[in-house]
């Protein structure tokens, strides 16, 4: 299944009245933070398909041109600790990043990160019951540990997201949070035992199949 995944910068291709003619081939799209509600909003509206989501850590209330707070894209599907299925495809999140500083947003210690997957193994376990697995694509906003970092404490992955594909074994974990205007020379991909880690910030259009159930 071809699916969009977006991240951490507009891209003006994207947010274009040519975004149907570009990308109208995508079933959904999956978006891993920092992105201003109202982009996310234009992306679903125009290309009609779903969007599934997780929280950057500068992902704010945003104030629309009603004057009214949103703390949420509207038309698209938060995956935070939880999951959906689409097409064929299990997809769930763990949004955030590492905590580095005291600033509002989505920011955690590996404590907290732990929390939040042991909040999400029920509906992983539920999974494994239906569907034979536990889960498709997971959908972080930080990268894991020691894959894609950043060259400062900001931008350095979660221990916990190893232990979270070592566990469950997702067949993609895409991420988004370190830029390629940061210096980072690291390829885009990488495997990391049955799952690949993706790089999405900006964008790009993958290629998506359901992982094979563990035998």
């Amino acid at each position: 299944m071809m699916c969009l995944t977006v991240s951490d910068e507009i891209v003006p291709a994207i947010y274009s009245l040519n975004v149907k003619q570009r990308f109208g081939d995508v079933r959904c799209v999956l978006s891993c933070g920092d992105l201003p509600y109202y982009y996310l909003e234009f992306i679903v509206t125009m290309l009609c398909v779903p969007c599934y989501y997780v929280a950057g850590n500068h992902d704010t209330v945003e104030i629309c041109e009603e004057d009214d707070e949103l703390s949420a894209p509207r038309g698209c599907v938060a995956v935070e600790m939880t999951g959906v299925m689409h097409e064929g495809l299990l997809i769930g999140g763990l949004g955030g990043c590492v905590r580095y500083n005291r600033e509002p947003g989505p920011q955690y210690t590996e404590t907290e990160m732990l929390f939040h997957i042991w909040r999400m193994a029920p509906h992983l376990m539920v999974n494994r019951l239906r569907y034979g697995r536990f889960l498709d694509v997971l959908l972080t906003h930080a990268p894991p540990l020691g894959i894609h970092n950043g060259p400062d404490r900001a931008h350095r992955g979660f221990r916990a997201f190893l232990l979270f594909m070592d566990l469950f074994a997702p067949r993609y974990l895409i991420h988004g949070h370190v830029h390629r205007s940061y210096g980072v020379r690291e390829p885009w991909k990488t495997r990391y035992h049955r799952t690949l880690v993706i790089n999405t910030a900006g964008y790009r259009v993958l290629s998506l199949e359901p992982a094979k159930a563990p035998v």
